[in-house]
């Protein structure tokens, strides 16, 4: 058994820990892995109004690493990191629902966006643009791009979480047996998810992929396109709730 590119001293910490199961090792992985769980916190936490403490997220992702470590087998050959990753976004999920965070007018504006998108791509065949998505609210851009903005909190994580859905090696852990049933379900929805992002305008589709796939922070992303860094969030938000909406129509969501 043996842990591969880490240094000997984590190294020896994770022999202690995977033969002795020692307290102290364990304590002593957390603390090394600390910084995967702020990353990772930071990142999720990006444009969460000021209500919510980064510190919770933090609390909360660690219990997500403290999982991780006491389920990992690294003769499943798989890297940490990968493997805890899933773990410590799923924990600060589950935090900031603990925490109901969301007021409920920014609840009914997102469905009452997620609604509009839906009749309009019903009508149009495709994703509506911003004016024609502000002229069926009856909102001018201004006041869309406010409604945008207070929602674009609220979308990160659940579509990063769909968007993960699957990706942790579950059968891994040798404690959660896995079933069939949900292996096939997980990635029908990635499958689909997939699809119809695929549809989404060429920007919209960029900032998908730049955020999810690529890692880059909503500041990086603006350099990227141009645009204001408030920007982005916004045109994320309406990604999300076309995804939504259309996943919502495919009885996946």
């Amino acid at each position: 058994m043996s842990i591969v590119d880490v240094d000997p001293y984590l190294a020896r910490q994770w022999d202690r820990w995977l033969k002795r199961r020692s307290a102290s090792a364990r304590d002593h992985l957390i603390v090394s892995y600390a910084p995967l769980v702020k990353f990772i916190a930071g990142r999720l936490g990006s444009g969460l109004p000021s209500s919510v403490d980064p510190g919770d997220l933090v609390s909360s992702g660690v219990l997500g690493l403290i999982d991780a470590i006491e389920r990992f087998d690294p003769r499943r050959g798989v890297k940490f990191e990968t493997f805890a990753t899933p773990r410590i976004r799923g924990a600060i999920y589950d935090g900031l629902r603990a925490l109901d965070w969301v007021p409920r007018s920014v609840r009914s504006r997102a469905r009452e966006v997620e609604r509009g998108i839906s009749d309009l791509e019903g009508s149009l065949g495709r994703a509506p643009t911003d004016d024609e998505l502000a002229d069926h609210l009856r909102l001018d851009r201004g006041q869309l791009d406010q409604w945008l903005s207070s929602i674009a909190s609220t979308t990160v994580g659940p579509l990063e979480r769909a968007l993960d859905s699957g990706a942790e090696p579950r059968a891994l852990s040798g404690e959660v047996p896995v079933v069939p049933a949900t292996v096939i379900e997980e990635r029908e929805l990635r499958a689909v998810m997939r699809a119809e992002i695929g549809k989404l305008p060429d920007r919209e589709r960029l900032v998908l992929s730049l955020y999810y796939d690529e890692g880059l922070t909503l500041a990086q992303i603006s350099r990227v396109l141009g645009v204001s860094e408030s920007r982005v969030p916004q045109i994320h938000t309406r990604s999300v709730l076309y995804l939504r909406s259309r996943m919502t129509a495919a009885g996946v969501a």
